[in-house]
Formats: C-alpha cells, sequence, structure tokens
C-alpha cells in the first residue's frame, strides 16, 4: 500500500434509520409525542431531530428528565417504541437502492453489519417490516449491547469486534453528526448520507454538519454509496 493509500474496506457498517429505513420521520414524531406526554407540551419532531439525531434513547430520557426536573413516567422507552410501531402499519419504505447497495457489497465480499442507536427490539421489528432482516442476522447492534452509546465509538467497535475485521478496514454510513463522530473515534472511516426523508428542504445544510463532525464526504443517493466506501483502487472486479 503506498503512503496516502486509504486501507482497504473489508466491512460496511451502516445506520438504520435514515440511512437503509426511511423511518426517521416516524421515529422522531414518536418521540417527540412520547416528550410531550411527558409534560414538555410544545417540543415538535423538528426539534427532536435538530438536537437528538442518532442518540440513544437511554440519553433522550436522561435529558428530557433534567429538563422536568423529575423522572420520566416509567415505560417511556416501551411507549415510544408502541407509538412507532403502530405507525409501521401505514408502510416502511426502504431508502433508495439499499437491496443494490447490499448485493453489490456482497459481490465484493464485503461484510455488512448495523451499528444503531435503536434498541434491539426497535432494531427487529424495523428490519422485518422494510423486509431488510435477512441482510443483517446477528450483524445488527444496539446502544443496548454496549455501555455508551453514540457518539462514542462502543456500538461501532462492538460490530467491528463481531465481524472480525479491524476498525482501520472498515467504513460507515451515517446521518447523523453524533454517529459520525463515534465511527470517526472508532477509527473508521465515515461517510456521511443525507437522502432521507427527513432532511428534505436541509440537505445542504446538514452536510455542512456532518463534514465538520468529521465525514470523509457526503453523498445524497445510495447510487453513490459504493464509490464513496470503496476506495476506487481497490474495485476492480467488485461489481
Amino acid at each position: 500500500m503506498t503512503e496516502g493509500t486509504p486501507p482497504k474496506t473489508r466491512a460496511v457498517i451502516f445506520d438504520m434509520d435514515g440511512c437503509l429505513v426511511d423511518s426517521e420521520p416516524l421515529s422522531l414524531e414518536a418521540v417527540a409525542a412520547e416528550i410531550r406526554a411527558s409534560g414538555l407540551p410544545d417540543v415538535t419532531a423538528t426539534e427532536v431531530g435538530g438536537k437528538y439525531l442518532g442518540v440513544s434513547l437511554s440519553q433522550i430520557v436522561r435529558d428530557v428528565e433534567s429538563r422536568l426536573g423529575h423522572p420520566c413516567p416509567p415505560g417511556f422507552t416501551d411507549r415510544m417504541e408502541e407509538r412507532l410501531f403502530a405507525s409501521y402499519s401505514a408502510g416502511l419504505p426502504q431508502i433508495d437502492g439499499v437491496e443494490g447497495l447490499l448485493a453489490v457489497l456482497d459481490k465484493a465480499g464485503i461484510a455488512v453489519a448495523i451499528a444503531s442507536g435503536a434498541s434491539v427490539r426497535r432494531l427487529a421489528r424495523t428490519l422485518d417490516h422494510a423486509g431488510l432482516a435477512g441482510y443483517f442476522e446477528g450483524r445488527r447492534f444496539s446502544a443496548d449491547q454496549v455501555r455508551h452509546g453514540k457518539p462514542a465509538p462502543d456500538v461501532f467497535l462492538l460490530a467491528a469486534r463481531e465481524l472480525g475485521v479491524e476498525p482501520r478496514h472498515c467504513a460507515v454510513l451515517e446521518d447523523s453528526p453524533h454517529g459520525i463522530r463515534g465511527a470517526v473515534a472508532a477509527g473508521m472511516r465515515a461517510v456521511g448520507f443525507v437522502g432521507g426523508s427527513h432532511l428534505a428542504g436541509l440537505r445542504k445544510e446538514h452536510a455542512a454538519i456532518l463534514r465538520e463532525a468529521g465525514a470523509d464526504q457526503v453523498i445524497d443517493t445510495l447510487s453513490q454509496a459504493f464509490d464513496a466506501l470503496i476506495p476506487q483502487e481497490f474495485q476492480r472486479g467488485a461489481r
């Protein structure tokens, strides 16, 4: 490997909401609704997205409790997830191009995994509803499984360890600055994604936020993802 050549990518680690599944608008509204029910009636999904995108629910609960000055009602997370799962009945679209990208990565011999701030239960239900569960059996990792959620590197390092791939050989696709920071802290190359519907009208501004957080580059469609995640010098014969 010549000086300046990036390490060969052997695994791609995805965030789930907003990168694989266009579920972020539903999850932001479910969180906002539960925060309102907990005693902060003016909270909106837009505010939740600006403040908490990519943050674990446990951290959100701690922040809400600080704002309230007392504990949230018991069962915050369970109720929020039930709100979210109920909204899935109207349909849960994949991000355009997901299955094609996963097929190309598989053909190239690139391992894939999910590292998410979502709970283990939510990961399973969301992937089932979106028709993506089979791609990530045994390779979906949650903030529930580590001590610290994003922006700490813990969940990314767990994914790399379980895949048997060194962090420097992992690339990460993330839509949140917390996730980008966590990936960089893990020693992985981070690519920002701004193609989710929750970022409509905000893509340029959010791309700048992701670059400031440490994204190597930012893309807005998954048709660009293979070239962004896999350095060109390692692509021969991969497609």
